[in-house]
């Protein structure tokens, strides 16, 4: 009799095993946490430099979204919906920066070509920045998935979206900006 539930413990715990690694399982930080501050090396317009996401809150909301790999479709696609938006970021005094796990010279290309010099890019060859805010890829160590933070000028993170479709990151940080901007003039 006891083999006969063999099957039924097995199937629970692959279940619980792929819900645990899904694209839709979400480990992420969440509204309230504290955004982990890091330096890393970074591209804008084709120029490398450090950023430092401590010296950018200085000036206002950042954007931080994590992409999972420079040139390929989606993230081509997420990088031409942000440089198109930069604009509308700076009406809420928000800069945007992107992380992934590629080396700084494929982005210091990317940069110019897809971000269209409009907002930097950094390299996290390490991953240390993508752990750090828990944005890991399911069962791809170290590459980036898709997730999108808004961070305030106190460090705190007001807003975050995961999902593996790029359509969505920029309209809802935009919201989300709004949304943060039109309770701080009230106070």
């Amino acid at each position: 009799m006891k083999t006969k539930h063999i099957p039924a413990v097995l199937a629970a715990v692959m279940a619980f095993g792929f819900a645990m690694h899904s694209p839709l399982a979400s480990a992420t930080l969440k509204p309230g946490d504290t955004a982990p501050m890091f330096t890393a090396e970074a591209s804008l317009g084709g120029k490398t430099y450090t950023y430092s996401l401590a010296d950018e809150l200085k000036k206002g909301p950042v954007v931080l979204y994590f992409y999972p790999a420079a040139f390929t479709k989606g993230c081509t696609i997420e990088a031409h919906d942000f440089a198109d938006a930069v604009d509308q970021y700076k009406k809420y005094g928000a800069t945007v920066i992107g992380v992934s796990h590629d080396n700084i010279d494929t982005l210091t290309k990317f940069s110019v070509s897809e971000c269209r010099s409009k907002f930097p890019v950094a390299a996290d060859a390490d991953a240390k920045v993508i752990n750090a805010y828990d944005a890991a890829m399911p069962f791809k160590a170290g590459m980036a998935n898709r997730v999108s933070y808004v961070i305030s000028p106190d460090g705190k993170i007001i807003y975050e979206y995961t999902s593996l479709s790029p359509d969505k990151h920029v309209e809802n940080t935009l919201n989300a900006l709004k949304e943060w901007s039109a309770a701080h003039k009230a106070q």
